[in-house]
């Protein structure tokens, strides 16, 4: 857990530091590279950067669903490590209507993402 944590950190470092819209050794999408076409995941990085220099609306036109997303994995990764220090058998079950839930979302989300003349639907220049 302790390696994990260390990990999470510098990883935080190095995508604070590095501007990932400026240095070329984050990895490409390759749907967007072989499509032309925004996945879910498309902007992650940049608003990722963003959020961590306190630009929460620059971080959002960034990636919307990974602004809506990330409260949600911070309730699951607390549960998670409050459960491990009570000794308790950490479980990461999550029940599937909330798997398929999600899907739908991202489904939509990336549908909408790439309808021309939508605002906040694009990647900013």
């Amino acid at each position: 857990m302790v390696l994990g944590l260390l990990a999470l950190a510098g990883s935080g470092v190095v995508l604070f530091v590095f501007n990932p819209s400026q240095f070329s050794f984050y990895p490409v999408c390759w749907f967007y590279r072989t499509t032309g076409l925004l996945c879910p995941g498309c902007g992650s990085l940049r608003a990722l950067h963003q959020l961590l220099h306190g630009h929460v609306v620059t971080a959002f036109r960034f990636n919307p669903l990974l602004i809506f997303c990330l409260p949600y994995a911070g309730w699951f990764a607390a549960g998670y490590s409050w459960r491990r220090m009570k000794q308790q058998p950490g479980s990461l079950t999550i029940r599937p209507i909330w798997l398929w839930g999600f899907l739908a979302v991202a489904v939509v989300f990336s549908v909408w993402r790439n309808l021309p003349g939508i605002p906040l639907a694009g990647l900013p220049q």
